[in-house]
């Protein structure tokens, strides 16, 4: 999945996350198969973070968008039923706003868990996953103090608080993979044949490869509560977060 372009859609998702309503044009449409824009907004979903919801607007008719199908192009999947627009139809997109943001939100404050995770108790992730406003994230960590759910509670909302910026960049592979545990997972889940590595860096806290999108500040996250904190395995600890707002 490329950075700017997947397939013949240009990805303006990850340029501006802010981004909500775009005029775009039609590349291919089929009610099976789905629909491919040259300009597209949708986040198509990947890393945990499940792909955007919204509409598009053509000619007086709406199509709602479900869901994404990736391959060699982006294709955007229409609710059964809807009218689908033919290839050469200006459209305009638009993204579901509340989804869209509280998954910013929920995938900014793992990165906020994470972070406090690794710099706290060394452990690397397992495994996550999101919906809009809640999440788990898997840690390898064999010892568990008694007070672990509300330390790291305290701990992500201090940080939260602390309203750390979010900064994003492109670096070529090989720089990006030179920075110092760049790799947060205990396996490296980059592709071998991408060269451009996108960084998601929480300034002064949590810098990681990732590819979604993602709120411009900690403060913008909200409050997390941490609500449960499980044992999955003989060094696997699941922690179930969400929004308290």
């Amino acid at each position: 999945m490329g950075i700017t372009h997947h397939g013949r859609t240009h990805r303006l998702d990850l340029a501006d996350p802010t981004l909500r309503e775009w005029e775009c044009t039609v590349l291919h449409a089929d009610p099976e198969q789905g629909i491919v824009l040259d300009r597209s907004a949708f986040y198509p979903g990947g890393g945990g973070q499940p792909p955007d919801h919204g509409v598009l607007l053509w000619q007086g008719v709406q199509t709602r968008i479900v869901g994404t199908r990736k391959g060699d192009d982006l294709w955007l999947i229409p609710a059964e039923g809807d009218p689908v627009p033919p290839a050469g139809t200006t459209v305009t997109g638009a993204v579901e706003d509340d989804r869209r943001t509280r998954l910013m939100r929920t995938h900014s404050g793992l990165h906020v868990l994470c972070g406090v995770v690794f710099r706290d108790f060394g452990a690397l992730v397992t495994g996550n996953s999101m919906e809009p406003g809640e999440a788990r994230m898997d840690f390898n960590l064999p010892e568990v103090p008694p007070d672990f759910k509300a330390r790291i509670e305290e701990l992500v909302n201090a940080e939260v608080a602390a309203d750390r910026s979010v900064a994003v960049r492109t670096l070529p592979r090989a720089e990006a993979l030179a920075l110092p545990d760049i790799i947060r997972t205990q396996s490296n889940l980059i592709p071998p044949d991408e060269q451009e590595v996108r960084i998601v860096d929480i300034v002064g806290l949590d810098v990681q490869a990732d590819g979604g999108t993602h709120v411009a500040s900690t403060a913008q996250i909200g409050k997390i509560q941490v609500v449960k904190v499980e044992s999955k395995g003989r060094a696997n600890r699941r922690v179930r977060v969400r929004l308290a707002d």
